[in-house]
């Protein structure tokens, strides 16, 4: 039985973290799938000569499944989450809705509408409405199965701060900034109650189990329990946000750094849990046997069925705050880092108790820069605390590491066997300076004379004492000389949105975001211009195609290479392995990858590429 059950969990992992590939080839279940399986895993065990052998991983395997199986990237800010059965409802910052499939990710449809922040969103306990509340003052209700508006109704001032629908389907409570909580008729539009608050109005939740009852917090950290004519029930508690439990026995409150559990009718405690950090969003699943809670870039999961708040597991994978928290068969999170997360929770056990979001826990500071040298056997990684590590591609072992002074936006490179680091020196409201370090002689060796409010991203190119330092702000690329510290270029630009750096020796190339439908503008740095002549053959925009050994590199949430002739896929990368914040490097051989847990991943395609043409 132990057999079985852990086979058929190894089997869901697999397909749940592969989907993306399978789907679409099903070959790539031994190129790419088997191979990046964790060690544990029995599947690949099983499967172990089948194997492709065309890609060696050098480190960075993990020995467990993720935590998460999907990351869902967005250019906006997902603001809004929901789910329902099997769909994730998503509201954006320009005021989309975005409708998913929670077990693929795939996106469904759009709901277009709103001309603001979508800052709540609450569905009918039959799914065929989606309410819809925005900070351009209008609730909204939506036929989601026919993804059509039915209705929007006006008469708050400020932003809606959150929305319900009763368990009936016949009212919806809205709570707005301008410290007013109304009750509207649904099928009429017209307000049927109007509560005055004293200070702006948090949340609004309806009883699951009881149309005539609903909690509400403010913002002084009041919360309090309502019935649908304006009446208060029972004593009020101290919280910024409460949500009911699926069966409307009990209640959450939070705020600050503490979650309390509470009785609906009594109101009394039941028992509390802790985080580590402010609290910004909290859920129960769909059974109520859990509350997930969300602070700072953490996911806290605890177990409420005990006489006590029980840590089952914490969560780490987003690289900003965590905004936005929704339960179904899988936990889904929305952050600031422009992505939505789909974690796995239906293997829980009660007693485990884990932290990180790969193989180990968090054992360093983000990967800043990572500067691929195959020419001398490594890779150099730079983190956020200045901490640099050098890699051996053959072992995957790193070498001590070393302190810097390397703040901000950084590069690193070897130069005529000196090791030189570039960085952007900046903080809030003090303009940014680019400083050079050599490593060997452990001093700055220059810095920049001009300072910028902001750079986009900082790059070294080219070899010897031809190797240049390129900065991007939001209208230039400056260049100077690496040893010297002398600006020998410059170019500038006008009415276009830069993403980042696309180099190539000396040759550099901007890249858009891929809604921009632009063609990047590059320049040849090699020549002794201090204004460089254009590039007539510039790269397509982002997501950006790096041509290299016969070869084609793509990425932009995921990473696959081509063959050029063919056009066959021979390599996808897992987008798991790939998230947002992930800094990379590919040159035909090895792809060097650094995540923010501190992890390296070192893919060696020696094999594949440079002897089976």
């Amino acid at each position: 039985m132990g057999f079985d059950c852990k086979w058929a969990n190894d089997s869901q992992n697999f397909i749940l973290d592969y989907f993306d590939i399978i789907h679409g080839s099903p070959s790539h279940i031994y190129h790419s799938a088997l191979p990046l399986s964790p060690s544990s895993s029995w599947l690949k065990e099983c499967f172990n000569s089948e194997v492709s052998k065309r890609v060696k991983i050098v480190t960075g395997l993990p020995a467990r499944w993720e935590t998460y199986y999907r990351t869902v990237p967005f250019n906006h800010l997902p603001v809004a989450l929901i789910c329902w059965k099997d769909i994730t409802i998503i509201g954006l910052e320009t005021g989309s809705i975005i409708i998913l499939d929670t077990v693929t990710g795939t996106h469904k449809f759009t709901l277009s509408g709103h001309t603001d922040w979508v800052r709540s969103l609450a569905i009918s306990s039959d799914g065929v409405l989606l309410v819809s509340g925005s900070d351009d003052k209008t609730i909204k209700i939506w036929d989601i199965q026919a993804g059509v508006l039915s209705r929007t109704f006006s008469g708050h001032s400020c932003s809606i701060s959150s929305v319900s629908i009763s368990a009936d389907n016949t009212t919806i409570a809205s709570g707005s900034w301008d410290h007013i909580i109304q009750l509207w008729n649904v099928q009429t539009g017209e307000c049927q109650t109007r509560k005055q608050c004293e200070n702006p109005v948090t949340s609004v939740n309806f009883s699951p189990t009881n149309s005539q009852r609903f909690i509400s917090a403010s913002q002084n950290g009041v919360i309090q329990q309502w019935d649908t004519d304006g009446y208060q029930i029972g004593p009020a508690h101290s919280g910024t946000h409460a949500i009911f439990s699926p069966d409307g026995t009990q209640f959450i409150s939070y705020g600050g750094r503490v979650v309390r559990l509470h009785n609906s009718n009594s109101g009394d405690i039941i028992t509390k849990g802790h985080a580590d950090n402010h609290l910004w969003c909290c859920c129960f699943s769909p059974d109520g046997r859990f509350v997930a809670g969300a602070a700072g870039y953490t996911i806290y999961l605890w177990n409420i069925t005990g006489s006590e708040l029980q840590l089952v597991k914490a969560y780490v994978g987003h690289t900003s705050f965590i905004t936005s928290l929704a339960f179904s068969s899988y936990l889904v999170s929305a952050s600031d880092d422009k992505t939505t997360k789909f974690w796995k929770t239906s293997a829980l056990l009660p007693s485990q108790v884990t932290t990180g979001s790969k193989s180990t826990a968090l054992s360093s500071a983000p990967i800043r820069s990572i500067s691929l040298q195959a020419k001398d056997g490594i890779a150099i990684s730079s983190d956020l605390a200045g901490v640099v590590r050098i890699w051996d591609l053959e072992t995957g072992l790193p070498g001590e590491p070393f302190q810097t002074q390397a703040t901000g936006k950084r590069d690193v490179q070897i130069i005529d066997g000196r090791l030189i680091i570039v960085w952007y020196d900046w903080k809030i409201g003090v303009p940014g300076k680019v400083h050079a370090w050599d490593v060997k002689e452990g001093k700055l060796l220059w810095v920049s004379g001009q300072s910028w409010s902001r750079a986009l991203d900082l790059k070294i190119s080219g070899s010897g004492d031809e190797s240049k330092v390129f900065l991007l702000d939001h209208n230039s690329i400056q260049v100077w000389s690496v040893l010297t510290g002398r600006h020998v270029g410059e170019v500038k630009f006008k009415g276009q949105y830069p993403q980042g750096l696309i180099t190539n020796n000396l040759r550099v190339w901007l890249s858009y975001p891929d809604s921009m439908g632009l063609n990047p503008m590059g320049w040849d740095f090699g020549t002794t211009e201090k204004i460089p002549p254009p590039l007539s053959n510039t790269l397509p925009y982002w997501p950006r195609l790096d041509f290299i050994n016969g070869t084609t590199q793509k990425h932009a949430g995921s990473f696959w290479i081509e063959d050029r002739d063919t056009e066959r896929v021979i390599f996808y990368l897992p987008e798991r392995f790939v998230i947002l914040s992930a800094v990379s490097q590919w040159d035909g051989q090895y792809l060097v990858v650094g995540y923010p847990s501190g992890e390296v991943l070192i893919l060696d395609f020696n094999h594949r590429f440079l002897h089976s043409k």
